[in-house]
């Protein structure tokens, strides 16, 4: 069964460490193979300099990927925590249905795949497992935190502002190693983003289904033609 959401100091803690453990670097979900097309877009010369990385990052935050994701990853958690089934795989269908590319599809279903199987593997409970059995096939990596979340009895709230951190984390760690951008220049990114983070977590929580969408048509199209770039080190 799930679990249930605690509210002592204790028990926000260790909800706390939990996420921080979910979505960190070194949680098995190879999310260091991915750039979200930011490869693509620094060998054109869209992403240069620390200006034209944040501009790029607050675009994908509030126009692209990263607001579907929470707004997905938000009734993800819902449906498991109301134990509607049905939902669950309607939410996760339509979640891999929004990738435009191969590569943006590989991306959240490798991930999605890898973070429920680690989650099961480490922090087990029978809504998890019943979980596992109903998205036996690919899983949207939105979909499958959400539902993990559920399925532990976790606060929204947090999850969603986690979520958005790891998601410009990650990219800000592609740019360190596919663009000219230096660790400080990243750091000043995160921390300029932070504030749009905390409020697109707070919108997207009170989203419904039908408010999914998005207009990066630049990224989606450099998504197509980095499967054949030259030279490239990630898989998206």
């Amino acid at each position: 069964m799930a679990g249930t959401i605690t509210t002592t100091p204790m028990g926000e803690s260790l909800e706390a460490l939990r996420l921080m453990a979910w979505l960190s670097p070194g949680y098995p979900v190879g999310a260091y193979a991915y750039s979200h097309g930011l490869e693509w877009a620094a060998e054109t010369g869209d992403v240069r300099d620390e200006a034209s990385l944040a501009a790029w990052l607050a675009d994908v935050c509030a126009h692209g990927a990263l607001r579907n994701d929470l707004i997905l990853a938000a009734h993800a958690q819902r449906a498991v925590s109301s134990a509607e089934p049905a939902r669950i795989i309607a939410i996760n269908d339509l979640a891999l249905a929004l990738a435009p590319s191969r590569e943006l599809h590989l991306e959240t279903s490798q991930q999605g795949r890898s973070f429920l199987d680690a989650t099961l593997g480490a922090w087990p409970c029978d809504a998890l497992t019943a979980l596992a059995v109903q998205l036996s096939g690919p899983v949207a990596y939105p979909v499958a935190v959400g539902a993990a979340a559920g399925a532990h009895g976790m606060a929204l709230p947090p999850l969603l502002a986690a979520y958005g951190l790891a998601f410009v984390q990650n990219l800000v760690s592609a740019a360190l190693r596919a663009a000219p951008v230096g660790q400080a220049a990243g750091t000043r990114v995160i921390a300029a983003l932070i504030p749009r983070l905390t409020r697109l977590a707070e919108a997207a929580g009170a989203a419904d289904l039908d408010a999914i969408g998005s207009a990066t048509f630049r990224l989606d199209l450099g998504s197509f033609r980095h499967e054949t770039q030259y030279s490239r080190i990630f898989r998206s």
